[in-house]
């Protein structure tokens, strides 16, 4: 036991380096862009897309989905116990949202916390995935489909009767990801958010 929480905290340790790689940052770069002084200065996939195009954005999503998710993978092969693979999960988060890389201003967390659902739970992602692209199809509102899927990702794990620990990171990481989302939130009720190729947005 002792030797598995070691290896699980050293886990942790990678797992939040590994998080805190800004990819968007860091692809934005290749650009010449800093994209912390484009758009809404966010350096996730969505920022990078309605700044430089959909092939930036969308590589920029499957890299921090990528890391939230190879973490926690690597924690399943070491430990059965769900609440140390969730520590896992929470550091990959973290480090996303404040990265060391860049003085702990990050990303809000989606793809990275979609990287971990994936992770432990392939159904619901899947599912996840498919009410994102709707919402997005629908609307154009990248952050809508954040905030609205991550609150139904939580009530899924607990409809299906997935582990406890699941559930309560899952609400957890909800709650950090709509909190993230409060002036995406304040855009969308004032009407000024912006949408994904919708250029005259403001």
């Amino acid at each position: 036991m002792g030797q598995v929480s070691t290896n699980i905290l050293l886990v942790m340790v990678a797992a939040y380096l590994l998080g805190s790689i800004p990819f968007g940052y860091l692809i934005a770069r290749i650009w010449n862009i800093d994209i912390r002084r484009k758009g809404s200065g966010n350096i996730g996939a969505t920022n990078v897309f309605r700044t430089i195009g959909p092939l930036a954005g969308s590589l920029v999503f499957l890299l921090d989905l990528l890391k939230g998710a190879l973490p926690v993978l690597l924690a399943k092969q070491l430990t059965a116990n769900p609440w140390l693979v969730i520590l896992v999960g929470i550091a990959t988060v973290l480090g996303h949202t404040y990265p060391i890389f860049l003085k702990f201003k990050g990303g809000r967390g989606a793809a990275t916390g979609f990287g971990f659902l994936l992770a432990v739970a392939p159904d619901i992602f899947i599912g996840a995935l498919i009410l994102v692209i709707l919402i997005i199809l629908l609307t154009r509102y990248v952050s809508l489909a954040s905030i609205i899927t991550s609150p139904l990702v939580t009530l899924a794990f607990f409809l299906l009767k997935r582990p406890l620990p699941y559930g309560l990171i899952a609400a957890l990481v909800s709650v950090i990801i709509i909190l993230r989302h409060i002036p995406n939130i304040k855009r969308l009720l004032a009407g000024t958010e912006s949408r994904i190729g919708v250029k005259n947005d403001k």
